[in-house]
């Protein structure tokens, strides 16, 4: 149960060092992350789609 405790205390220790972003850098960050996500998405749907017409051509030749 002590070394528990004393993990917990480490890592409460290293948690108060942690530089947290503020609230402009975060909305900044949360855009570019959610805009990567939808352009990989859109991505991947359309290569899908692609592959997808390839292989309907390809079985009704």
């Amino acid at each position: 149960m002590g070394k528990i405790k004393k993990f917990l205390q480490e890592v409460m220790s290293e948690m108060r060092k942690t530089s947290w972003p503020k609230s402009k850098e975060l909305t900044k960050y949360t855009i570019v992350v959610v805009t990567t996500v939808i352009f990989v998405a859109l991505y991947f749907v359309l290569v899908d789609l692609g592959i997808s017409e390839l292989f309907r051509w390809y079985l009704n030749i």
